[in-house]
C-alpha cells in the first residue's frame, strides 16, 4: 500500500465510524470502503451504493477541482491560511504590547524555547492526566482477560473466544445462545465490579453519593407505576442537575454541620469547631476528581436512557422481536440494536450499574443507549477490527499533536482570559483570536471524546463517534449539530425530539412546532452543559439561528433550481457565509469569550471603516471556503458516501 493510499484509509470516514458508510438499517461490515473488495468495487462501478443498493453515486456532479474557479479558490487558500496562522502567532509573541498581561498564564512547554498555554481548566485537567489515562486504558483490557481466564467455566469459552463464528454443523442455535448469555453475564459482572473500584478511585468518599443517586433512579424505573415513570424520570434527573450545581456536590462538612455535628472540644475554639467536623475529614479524601458533580451530567443522560428503554420495553407485546423479524442476533444493524428492547431479565441492577458506570465512557462519553450496550455485550460488533482500531488510535495521536503545537505557538486562551484591551488589535487580529479560540474549544472536546471511544473500542464496545468533521468544515446549522457531539444529538432525538412530535408534520404549523421543539431542546442542552446565563443565551441563539436556514430552504427549494445548479450553488454559498458568522458568534458566547467578549470583538471589527472593509474581504474568503466544503461533500458522494452532516 502506497503512502497516499494509507493516508486515504487513515482519514476515511469508515475508519472514523462505520456508521457513516453503512445504513443504520444494515448490519455493520468488516470491509473498509477505502479498500473495497472486488465484489464491492463491481457494485460501485455499476452505480449501486453501500446503502441498500440505492444509486447515490450517480447523483454526484462531475469533479470541479481542476476548473478555473477552483484554481482561484486554491490560490485563496494558499494565501489566506498561512496568513491566518501568522497573524495569531504574532500577537502571541513576547514582542506584542499585550504580552505582559497574559504571560503569567503561560508555563514552560516541552517544545524547546516555547511556553505553553495550558490555562484552560477543562483541557488542562485532561492534558495533565493523559499519561495516567493511557496506563488505565492499557490495564483495563488486561484485567478483563485475566478475569475471563479465571471465571470461565471448565469447558467454556473465554471472552476472547465468545465472538460470532460462521454457522457449522457442530454449532447449534442453542449453544450460540448460551455462549452469548454467558458472555453478557461475564462482561457485565466485570464492568460492574471494575466500575465501582474506578468510581472510588475517581471520587473517593463521594462515590456513595453517586451510588445513592443511581439507586433512586433505578427505583423510579422499576418500582413506580408504569404511567408515572416518564414524568418522574425527567423531574428527578433535571432536579439532580440543579441540585448538584446548587449543592456544590453536597460536601460532607455541610451535611455534618446540619445533621450530626462534631462534639465540641474544650481544646479548640468555637470557630474551629464550626469549620471542622467529621465531614471535613471525609471531604479531604475526594479521590482523583473531588468535584464529581461537574462530570455527572453525562451520567444523567445514561440514567434517562435506562429508564426510558425499560419503560418502552414494557409496552412491547410478547415474543422476541428478533425472532419475529428473523434477524441475526449476532450481527444486528445499529437501529435494531437501539430500538429492539433488551430481555426483561437484562434490566437488572447489576447490568444497570455496569452500563451507567461503564469505565471507558463514564467521564465524557460518547453516549450509548442501554439497549445498544446490552446487545454489544452479547456479541462483539462486526465493525470492530484491529486495523480500524489501530488507525483510529493514530488519528487520535495526530489530533493530540496538533493541539500541542497549537497551544505552544498560539496563546488565544491566555489572551482571552487576561481581559485585554480589544481596541489595540486590528480587525483581522480580533477575528483570528475568535476563530482560533473556537478551534481550541473543538480540539479540547474532541480529544477526550476520541480517547475514551478508543478505550471502548479496545474493550469491544463500539459507541457512536462524537465529532464528524473539522470545525472549519461546517456551513449548515442543522448539519453542524448533527455532526458535533453526535452521540448527544442522537440521544436528544431519541429521548426528547421524537417524543415531543419531531418535525411537527407538514405545513407552516408543522414548521413552527418543529422550531418550538428545537427551542425546548436547546434550552435543555444549555442547562445540561452548565446552569449559567451565558450558556442559556447560547442555547437560545442557536435555536434562533436555525430560523434563517429554515426560511432559506423554504424560499429556495433545491428541486426548483435543477436547471440552474451553478446559480443555486452561489446562492447557497452566500447563505452559508451568514450561517458560519452566526454559528461562530453563538459558540464564542457559549464556550469562549462570553457575551461581553463578543461585544468587544464585534465593536473592534465593525466599529471602523477599515473593519468593515476587512469584514467584506473575510466574507469573500469564507465564500471560497464554503465552495470547497460543497465540493468535498460532492467528492464523498462520488465515492458512495452520503452523510447528513
Amino acid at each position: 500500500m502506497s503512502l497516499l493510499q494509507y493516508a486515504g484509509r487513515l482519514f476515511s470516514v469508515d475508519t472514523l465510524d462505520t456508521r457513516f458508510t453503512t445504513s443504520s438499517k444494515a448490519p455493520p461490515s468488516r470491509i473498509d470502503p477505502a479498500r473495497p473488495s472486488p465484489a464491492e468495487a463491481g457494485l460501485k462501478s455499476s452505480g449501486q451504493g453501500r446503502n441498500g443498493g440505492e444509486d447515490i453515486v450517480s447523483g454526484a456532479s462531475p469533479p470541479r477541482w481542476k476548473s478555473p474557479e477552483f484554481i482561484y479558490h486554491g490560490l485563496v487558500f494558499l494565501v489566506a491560511v498561512p496568513l491566518m496562522f501568522k497573524t495569531v502567532y504574532q500577537v502571541s509573541q513576547p514582542s506584542d504590547p499585550e504580552y505582559h498581561k497574559f504571560a503569567p498564564l503561560l508555563t514552560p512547554g516541552w517544545i524547546p524555547g516555547r511556553m505553553v498555554d495550558n490555562s484552560d481548566d477543562q483541557y488542562s485537567s485532561f492534558r495533565d492526566n493523559v499519561p495516567y489515562l493511557f496506563i488505565v486504558m492499557t490495564l483495563h483490557p488486561l484485567l478483563r482477560r485475566f478475569y475471563d481466564a479465571i471465571c470461565s467455566p471448565v469447558g467454556g469459552a473465554s471472552d476472547s473466544e465468545l465472538k460470532r463464528t460462521p454457522n457449522s454443523g457442530t454449532l447449534t442455535i442453542e449453544s450460540e445462545y448460551t455462549r452469548a448469555e454467558r458472555r453478557l453475564k461475564q462482561r457485565t459482572s466485570f464492568d460492574a465490579g471494575f466500575s465501582i473500584l474506578f468510581l472510588i478511585a475517581l471520587h473517593g468518599f463521594s462515590a456513595p453519593k453517586v451510588l445513592i443517586i443511581l439507586y433512586i433512579n433505578y427505583t423510579i424505573a422499576t418500582q413506580l407505576k408504569k404511567e408515572y415513570v416518564p414524568t418522574a424520570t425527567w423531574i428527578f434527573n433535571i432536579g439532580i442537575l440543579f441540585a448538584n450545581e446548587l449543592g456544590k456536590g453536597y460536601p460532607y462538612s455541610n451535611i455534618a454541620r446540619r445533621i450530626l455535628p462534631w462534639p465540641a472540644s474544650s481544646n479548640t475554639s468555637a470557630e474551629n469547631d464550626s469549620n471542622s467536623n467529621w465531614g471535613t475529614l471525609l471531604d479531604t479524601y475526594g479521590g482523583l476528581i473531588p468535584r464529581w458533580e461537574i462530570l455527572f451530567n453525562v451520567t444523567v443522560l445514561r440514567l434517562i436512557s435506562f429508564n426510558f428503554d425499560y419503560y418502552w420495553s414494557l409496552n412491547r407485546s410478547g415474543g422476541s422481536p428478533i425472532e419475529k423479524k428473523q434477524l441475526d442476533a449476532a450481527n444486528l444493524s445499529e437501529r435494531d440494536r437501539v430500538d429492539i428492547p433488551a430481555k426483561p431479565q437484562d434490566y437488572s441492577f447489576r447490568n444497570y450499574l455496569a452500563y451507567v458506570l461503564y469505565s471507558p465512557l463514564y467521564l465524557a462519553g460518547p453516549i450509548l443507549t442501554f439497549n445498544d450496550y446490552i446487545s454489544q455485550q452479547r456479541y462483539t460488533p462486526q465493525s470492530i477490527t484491529r486495523t480500524r482500531t489501530l488507525l483510529y488510535g493514530i488519528r487520535l495521536f495526530i489530533c493530540l499533536l496538533a493541539m500541542e503545537v497549537m497551544i505552544h505557538f498560539i496563546y488565544v486562551i491566555a489572551i482571552s482570559k487576561s481581559q485585554p484591551a480589544w481596541e489595540v488589535y486590528t480587525p483581522f487580529q480580533l477575528s483570528m483570536l475568535g476563530y482560533f479560540s473556537l478551534h481550541h474549544v473543538w480540539l479540547k472536546l474532541l480529544l477526550p471524546w476520541r480517547f475514551f471511544r478508543l478505550w471502548s473500542l479496545i474493550d469491544g464496545i463500539d459507541p457512536p463517534e462524537n465529532v464528524v468533521r473539522c470545525m472549519s468544515d461546517n456551513y449548515s446549522v442543522f448539519a453542524f449539530w448533527r455532526g458535533w457531539h453526535r452521540s448527544y444529538n442522537r440521544w436528544l432525538i431519541r429521548y426528547i425530539y421524537i417524543p415531543m412530535g419531531g418535525s411537527g408534520g407538514p405545513g407552516t404549523k408543522g414548521k413552527f412546532k418543529a422550531l418550538f421543539n428545537l427551542l425546548v431542546i436547546f434550552t435543555f442542552v444549555a442547562m445540561w452543559h452548565d446552569i449559567q446565563l451565558r450558556l442559556l443565551v447560547w442555547g437560545w441563539l442557536i435555536a434562533l439561528f436555525v430560523l434563517p436556514e429554515t426560511v432559506a430552504t423554504t424560499l429556495f427549494p433545491k428541486k426548483r433550481w435543477e436547471n440552474h445548479k451553478e446559480a443555486y450553488r452561489v446562492i447557497c454559498g452566500i447563505g452559508a457565509v451568514g450561517n458560519i458568522l452566526m454559528m461562530m458568534s453563538a459558540n464564542l458566547v457559549g464556550f469562549a469569550v462570553g457575551l461581553d467578549g463578543l461585544k468587544g470583538l464585534v465593536q473592534g471589527i465593525a466599529g471602523s471603516y477599515s473593519g468593515v472593509v476587512f469584514l467584506a474581504f473575510a466574507c469573500a474568503t469564507l465564500f471560497t471556503g464554503v465552495q470547497v466544503m460543497f465540493e468535498l461533500r460532492e467528492e464523498e458522494l462520488r465515492h458512495g458516501i452520503k452523510m447528513k452532516c
